[in-house]
């Protein structure tokens, strides 16, 4: 579990971030999972883009893909998710 100062420093680490992963209109399927999966095992900190098109909420989204990746929410600006997983051998240093 993340706390707010943790959250605050990986939310300034995706400034220049661009989505890896965009969900459309067919919202969560198992490739998308495993996609996020991939890349958050590839980078630990990671963008996913909500498209308009996307019939659920994006706080639904981001609760249901955290859950199902083992990752930590790190923050939802309107359509965009942030996510944070560390690596077995961790790239980010955390502040305390």
């Amino acid at each position: 579990m993340l706390n707010s100062k943790q959250r605050k420093y990986l939310y300034s680490m995706t400034n220049d971030m661009q989505p890896v992963v965009n969900i459309g209109k067919s919202s969560l399927t198992p490739e998308i999972i495993d996609s996020v999966d991939e890349a958050l095992s590839a980078r630990e900190l990671i963008k996913i883009s909500v498209l308009k098109n996307c019939p659920e909420v994006t706080s639904t989204l981001a609760i249901t893909i955290s859950e199902r990746t083992h990752s930590d929410v790190v923050r939802i600006i309107g359509k965009k998710i942030i996510l944070y997983r560390p690596a077995k051998k961790p790239k980010i240093q955390l502040p305390d």
